[in-house]
C-alpha cells in the first residue's frame, strides 16, 4: 500500500509521460507546493494542470480534489481549486493505467471528483461524468491542431505573409456531458464569438462556432388595402351559379 506522497508522484509522472507522448509539452515549475504541479504548453495558452491520483471502486474512479491542513488557530482548514489557481486537474487511475483530464469549472469548490467508467446499476443516466468523455487525449486536440496549422502554412507562420489573415484562436475542447449541462452558458459565449470542439468519449462529436453573418432580414411585404365593398363584390363574382341553373352570360 503506497503512500499518498509516493502517489501523488507516481501519478504526475505518469500524467507527464503521457502527455509527452501525445506531443504537448511539459513545463515543470521551479518552485514546490504551488497550486498546480505541471504546465502543459498549448501555443495559443499555457494550462495549469494540478495532478492527482485517482482509486477505481465499483466501476467509478474517485479523486480528491480538495485539501486540508492545520492551523495552530483555526485547526483543521478544508481547501478546494478554483480557476484562478488552476486551469485543468489531471488524474491518472493507477488500477486502470489510464490518464484523465477535467476542467476546473467541473470540481470548482468540490472536495471529491468521480469519474464513471462503468454503467450504473440503477440505469441513472443524468448528473454523471463519464470518465470516457474526459480522457487526457481531447487536450492534446488542442496542440495537434496547433501543430498542423505550422506544418500547412510552411517555415513561415501565416500571420507573416502580407495580406494573409489572422489564424483564429483554437477551440475550446469541452466534453459532452459538461456541455449539455452548460448548453446555455456555451450557447452564450459561442454567441459573443467563441468556439468549442465537444469531444465525445475522448473523440470529436460536434463544433459550436460562432455566426459568421446575421441571417439577411426579408423586406416586410405590403398588401393593398382593400375596402369592405370590393370584398363583396369580388366574392359575389366569385360566388358559383344555382344548382341546375344556367351560368351567367358573360358581359360583352
Amino acid at each position: 500500500m503506497f503512500e499518498s506522497n509516493h502517489k501523488g508522484a507516481v501519478a504526475e509522472a505518469k500524467i507527464a509521460a503521457e502527455a509527452l507522448r501525445l506531443g504537448i509539452p511539459v513545463l515543470k515549475p521551479l518552485a514546490e507546493h504551488g497550486r498546480y504541479d505541471l504546465a502543459f504548453d498549448l501555443e495559443s495558452r499555457i494550462l495549469r494542470v494540478q495532478c492527482k491520483w485517482g482509486s477505481f471502486r465499483k466501476g467509478v474512479i474517485q479523486a480528491r480534489v480538495g485539501g486540508s491542513w492545520h492551523s495552530p488557530t483555526r485547526g483543521y482548514v478544508t481547501t478546494t481549486y478554483d480557476s484562478s489557481e488552476i486551469d485543468v486537474v489531471a488524474i491518472y487511475a493507477g488500477e486502470l493505467d489510464a490518464c484523465f483530464a477535467v476542467p476546473v469549472s467541473l470540481i470548482e469548490g468540490q472536495r471529491v471528483l468521480y469519474l464513471r467508467v462503468d454503467p450504473p446499476e440503477n440505469h441513472q443516466r443524468g448528473a454523471i461524468n463519464w470518465a470516457d468523455e474526459y480522457a487526457l487525449g481531447a487536450v492534446a486536440q488542442l496542440a495537434e491542431r496547433s501543430a498542423g496549422s505550422r506544418k500547412v502554412g510552411g517555415s513561415n507562420p501565416p500571420s507573416s505573409t502580407q495580406g494573409a489573415p489572422d489564424a483564429p484562436p483554437p477551440a475550446e475542447v469541452v466534453g459532452a456531458h459538461e456541455f449539455r449541462n452548460l448548453f446555455g452558458w456555451f450557447m452564450q459565449r459561442a454567441a459573443a464569438g467563441e468556439e468549442f470542439l465537444v469531444t465525445r468519449r475522448g473523440k470529436p462529436f460536434a463544433r459550436l462556432s460562432p455566426s459568421d453573418a446575421q441571417l439577411p432580414l426579408h423586406p416586410p411585404i405590403r398588401l393593398p388595402l382593400v375596402s369592405v365593398e370590393q370584398l363583396v363584390s369580388a366574392h359575389r363574382d366569385e360566388k358559383p351559379a344555382e344548382e341546375g341553373g344556367e351560368p351567367a352570360p358573360a358581359a360583352a
